[in-house]
């Protein structure tokens, strides 16, 4: 089972460290705020993700047991899919739209979440690939990868929060995007293609 924690810490590593939506979001905040007012947010996103990857494990889990080809389904398309996130990050562009965000609240953390499609994307690509590697009950196997998901996450918006106003401000010209984005995009390919080999 450790084999499997540790592999799905690395595929989580580049989805969470990335600069996305959740992560320039805290970044921003981290900035204009600071890191403690910034918390209620974090923890609002955080609440939200534990339930849905938890709501969405169990109806997973119920699925594989019914229909288990599935599976293999989901999991070829699952690399596909990461291949395409690493090939859109090979793209040139800038870290743009921090700015927008105006508010740190709990609330505000949990609907971040609630309306990230992106989330709901790598939340089932995660159970496709992880939840019929752990050997356990599936309950224990569900409850184990959506607490490893959630807190990994949690540590990158950390991160991103206390370093805000460097990273945000390092990484939105083109260049600095460009070099960014290619190591992530190097970091996804080398999932992908070990997802479709395991």
């Amino acid at each position: 089972m450790l084999h499997t924690i540790v592999a799905l810490i690395i595929f989580l590593f580049p989805l969470a460290y990335s600069p996305g939506p959740g992560n320039m979001f805290f970044a921003a905040n981290g900035a204009r705020f600071g890191f403690w007012p910034t918390m209620p947010a974090n923890i609002g996103y955080h609440v939200a993700t534990w339930v849905i990857t938890l709501v969405i494990g169990f109806g997973f889990s119920m699925t594989m047991a019914d229909y288990p080809y599935t599976f293999q389904v989901l999991k070829i398309g699952g690399a596909f899919y990461v291949l395409w996130i690493a090939w859109k990050l090979l793209k040139p562009g800038t870290l743009a739209g921090s700015e927008t965000a105006k508010s740190i609240s709990f609330l505000d953390g949990v609907l971040l979440l609630v309306l990230n499609p992106k989330a709901y994307i790598i939340i089932l690509l995660m159970f496709t690939q992880f939840l019929p590697k752990i050997d356990s009950e599936p309950v224990f196997a569900v409850l184990l990868i959506t607490s490893i998901f959630t807190i990994n996450n949690f540590l990158a918006f950390l991160i991103w929060t206390a370093v805000g106003d460097k990273i945000a401000s390092r990484f939105r010209t083109k260049k600095g995007a460009q070099r960014l984005n290619l190591l992530f995009a190097a970091v996804l390919a080398a999932v992908a293609v070990w997802m479709l080999f395991i």
